[in-house]
């Protein structure tokens, strides 16, 4: 059984262990009230196409669809005509099929190893076209191309963002072995960043998505690294005396919020993305953590047990009075503020059971949001629609997902083992 743990143990988590480092298995559990039907007719491939049967676009851009709980992917099978571009569409099949929209596309081989990737969305109703784009692209694109496929449909459906060609961070730990693993945001193609016999925590995306900054007890202490995604260098930010845990970036990338202990007990600092110019935040004699800048940069969020209880609190980013931010319960801790600075996500403590809860920073309204018991670690999309975070399922650790609505529910599993600390990567580029 995974224990939840304490405030005043929440700088140093320990993870259980897993056996796998498999991709992430994603099942829907939840939907929205209405959900957009669309045909996704299977791609056209030529068959000289290097590498287009490894992975099928339509399926991938179909399984994105569905994961957002927001669209019902229509079977298309039946339909005897299966158009690959506009002038083959003949749309009275596609209204019997009560399609409100349809995405056709062709996987074509180029010189030099390469593919072109077409798709054409079409509102089925007005018989117009929506989106079309052609992609140059790799044979070992095309699952990225899906994603991007995916998220334009999404936008001109929905009229947000789409979050599929983003990536997640999690933590695992295989034996004594701990890593530091991103995947794309469906769980597909894990990668390691860094591994250790040490426990590794607390894992933050900068801005432009190619550094993550993190905690490594590999010194038999808590140091913050910043790991480049790109060339796979690493430095030490902060390695002062006593804890250095808490890493967050601020939205320019410019600075982090930390937590040290090196003059007190915890207290929240900030500093530049080089190691330089340490300045104190908070200064109390409470428990200051779990830091989280403002979509502006101008305040910083955290947890402190400064009135007795851990609450949210947030503070100027350069110092100053700490306002108490959450009102309702007597425990909430791990604050998350929502990419455009409406809402806190947020763990809350209610007769024993830790859920993500949100809470409406202009209203002050609140809504537990997940229906597990042992909750920890939110991390919005960067839309803003859905939360990741860690749970408990069938006594391993294991991630799950909720729309900031409460609708849509995902749970994330990686067979045989327990995963931890999931962080949601920026917006794709």
């Amino acid at each position: 059984m995974i224990k939840i743990r304490s405030f005043l143990s929440v700088i140093f988590i320990l993870l259980l262990p897993v056996t796998s480092q498999a991709a992430l298995d994603i099942e829907i559990v939840g939907g929205a009230a209405q959900q957009i039907p669309i045909a996704i007719v299977p791609f056209s491939t030529t068959a000289n196409a290097p590498g287009a049967g490894q992975d099928n676009i339509s399926t991938i851009i179909g399984a994105d669809l569905r994961r957002s709980g927001l669209f019902r992917v229509l079977e298309t099978r039946g339909v005897a005509n299966q158009p690959h571009d506009l002038p083959e569409i003949k749309y009275p099949e596609w209204v019997a099929l009560q399609a409100q929209a349809l995405t056709v596309g062709k996987v074509e081989a180029l010189p030099g190893n390469r593919l072109k990737v077409s798709f054409r969305l079409v509102d089925v109703l007005k018989q117009n076209q929506l989106a079309g784009l052609e992609y140059n692209i790799a044979p070992n694109q095309l699952r990225a191309t899906a994603h991007r496929i995916a998220d334009i449909i999404y936008e001109k459906l929905t009229g947000e963002p789409g979050v599929f060609a983003t990536r997640i961070s999690y933590i695992t730990r295989v034996g004594k072995r701990y890593a530091l693993q991103v995947a794309d945001a469906d769980g597909y193609a894990p990668q390691t960043v860094v591994s250790s016999n040490e426990p590794i925590i607390s894992p933050s995306w900068s801005p432009d998505g190619t550094k993550l900054a993190y905690v490594s007890f590999e010194k038999k202490k808590p140091i913050i690294f910043v790991q480049s995604l790109v060339s796979g260098q690493r430095y030490a930010l902060a390695n002062f005396k006593g804890n250095n845990s808490a890493p967050s970036w601020s939205p320019d990338g410019k600075r982090l919020a930390i937590v040290l202990t090196h003059s007190a007990n915890s207290q929240v600092y900030t500093i530049n993305a080089d190691g330089t110019g340490l300045q104190q935040v908070t200064r109390s004699s409470a428990i200051d953590t779990e830091p989280v800048w403002s979509p502006d940069g101008g305040s910083i969020y955290f947890t402190s047990n400064r009135g007795g209880a851990p609450q949210i609190y947030r503070i100027p980013a350069t110092g100053g009075d700490a306002k108490r931010v959450t009102f309702e319960g007597t425990y909430n801790v791990s604050p998350r503020i929502s990419p455009d600075g409406k809402a806190l996500a947020y763990i809350r403590q209610e007769q024993g059971r830790f859920r993500v809860t949100i809470q409406d920073l202009a209203t002050g309204q609140v809504q537990i949001l997940s229906d597990t018991a042992q909750d920890e670690s939110p991390s919005f999309a960067p839309n803003g629609r859905m939360i990741l975070y860690a749970t408990n399922a069938g006594g391993k650790g294991a991630l799950a997902a909720v729309s900031s609505d409460g609708r849509v529910k995902q749970r994330l599993s990686e067979t045989g083992g327990d995963v931890r600390e999931p962080a949601w990567g920026p917006a794709a580029n």
